[in-house]
């Protein structure tokens, strides 16, 4: 099958799934890292790695403030990344990527616990959580601009969706590797010796992932940006360029990104503080509810997806923000049933409501920046939004619970978070099926009336 990419070039269906594999198959490989760190903050670290308290929910926060240490060094790794990505290709920093978070987390499951060297397990914790955190800020950008850049412009959506829907693949394999870690060990075991599993087999899948990267090539319209940077002194890349060029692009990606990210971890991270503590569940039973959320996740993405294809980015978008205004509402009076079935649809309804935030995420983040500069500015709009909003979302969920005792003042931060995003939906120029090769013909005029005359690259 041919067809036309973002370039005008003509292109194979195979080639496309190939990229969109390796794609994937790395970030699975980052987000089962980042997202283990998750589960185990709440499961193990908040237990082994700092100092027993009275009150429950303090070491529960002490273990989520290392956990928002990832966050706020993915805004670093997203600029660092962002600005060598636009300068040497997106396939050689995905590669440096994956490397060091595997080599940090399998780090990780060698720490000595509180009881053994004190506070430099905390020290070390953060250490390698920063570096963690890192190297995934600087996945996500090259690992969605991989696939949009490769993608035909009518079906950009859903092709980009695909690697959103290798995080909730990532976050499955971690939670099935704890879920039966802690269902065939017990308490003592897995506390001891157990977690430490899920963050050595890492490795095994760093080496597959890295494996699958190498086999893929950087689009013909990045080749072509690339050139024209290094011909041309007037064309300039990284971040400082970003902000001085395109300032109301990287808000508004900001502002998409904000409950979009809050939502996401209160659903799969303080949820199971609200079931385990506050409910007083079953870990087990909770890690296999978030199990079925994680595959309907998956499912659902590349689905919403493709409706942004034939919608519109702007309307599946709001669908999605109205939808976070309502879900805390809806959702934890369903949790207070400890009802099973009704605690799963709860999960599920927010990870699909989720979803019609995040499936488009890539395609209208793609569509919003020139190529010389477009890893950085994804980058900037989507991993610096991460400390204000994903980063903190459990800590502050679980500070109003425990401070109000109640589920309404979490539902409350939740809707304000989604109207922010609902401004920045309304205020966003729809995108839908627009060409690349359009988007760097605009910033190639506006580059010609400010400084004069840009040469269009021979190479095209």
């Amino acid at each position: 099958m041919a067809s036309a990419t973002a370039s005008g070039a003509p292109y194979k269906e195979s080639s496309l799934r190939r990229v969109v594999t390796a794609s994937m198959a790395g970030t699975v490989v980052e987000w089962y890292e980042f997202f283990l760190y998750a589960t185990a903050a709440t499961l193990v670290f908040n237990i082994i790695m700092f100092p027993p308290s009275d009150d429950p929910y303090t070491p529960i926060i002490q273990a989520f403030l290392t956990y928002a240490v990832g966050f706020i060094a993915r805004p670093l790794g997203g600029i660092v990344f962002g600005h060598f990505g636009d300068k040497y290709g997106r396939k050689k920093l995905l590669q440096l990527a994956i490397i060091l978070v595997g080599a940090a987390t399998f780090l990780m499951g060698c720490l000595p616990t509180f009881d053994q060297i004190g506070y430099w397990a905390v020290a070390l914790l953060i250490f390698l959580r920063f570096v963690q955190g890192f190297a995934v800020g600087g996945e996500w950008g090259g690992g969605v601009l991989l696939v949009a850049e490769h993608s035909p412009d009518k079906t950009r959506g859903f092709w980009a969706s695909f690697p959103q829907a290798a995080v909730p693949i990532g976050n499955l394999i971690a939670t099935i590797v704890l879920l039966v870690l802690s269902s065939t060990l017990s308490q003592e075991a897995f506390l001891a010796w157990g977690w430490r599993i899920g963050f050595w087999l890492s490795i095994v899948i760093v080496a597959i992932g890295y494996y699958v990267r190498t086999r893929i090539t950087d689009a013909k319209i990045f080749v072509d940006a690339q050139k024209e940077v290094e011909q041309q002194e007037q064309v300039r890349y990284g971040v400082l360029e970003v902000l001085k060029r395109y300032p109301r692009g990287v808000i508004t990606a900001m502002g998409l990104r904000f409950a979009e990210n809050i939502m996401y971890y209160l659903v799969v991270t303080f949820s199971i503080t609200y079931l385990r503590v506050y409910l007083e569940m079953d870990v087990a039973a909770i890690l296999t509810w978030l199990l079925i959320a994680h595959v309907v996740h998956m499912i659902v993405v590349p689905l919403v997806g493709a409706l942004a294809d034939r919608l519109g980015r702007k309307p599946v978008y709001a669908i999605g923000a109205v939808g976070a205004a309502a879900w805390g509402f809806i959702a934890f009076p369903m949790f207070n049933t400890k009802d099973p079935l009704i605690i799963i649809l709860a999960v599920c309804l927010g990870l699909v409501i989720h979803s019609f935030m995040y499936a488009p995420q890539p395609a209208i983040m793609s569509e919003m920046f020139p190529t010389r500069m477009r890893y950085s500015g994804v980058s900037l709009g989507y991993q610096v939004t991460s400390i204000v909003a994903g980063s903190l979302a459990p800590i502050i969920a679980t500070a109003l619970l425990s401070a109000y005792g109640t589920y309404i003042p979490v539902a409350v931060y939740l809707a304000i978070a989604a109207a922010i995003t609902l401004v920045a939906v309304i205020s966003l120029r729809e995108t839908n099926g627009i060409s690349l090769h359009e988007v760097d013909r605009i910033d190639r005029e506006r580059l010609i009336a400010e400084t004069g005359t840009v040469k269009v690259p021979t190479t095209r």
